[in-house]
């Protein structure tokens, strides 16, 4: 699948998107774990400020 996703990303149309990846502090236990995405890069603020 890594393969497909860099293969898009690497067209024109996918330079606009970028990976990010944000660590969650759950409620419950207070273990951390990772939440990631591909957004488009004029909504990374956006991502991050959730």
């Amino acid at each position: 699948m890594a393969k497909k996703v860099v293969a898009t990303l690497k067209s024109g149309t996918g330079k606009d998107f970028t990976k990010v990846i944000k660590m969650v502090k759950s409620e419950k236990n207070g273990a951390y774990s990772l939440k990631e995405e591909i957004v488009h890069k004029d909504f990374i603020k956006d991502f991050f400020a959730k």
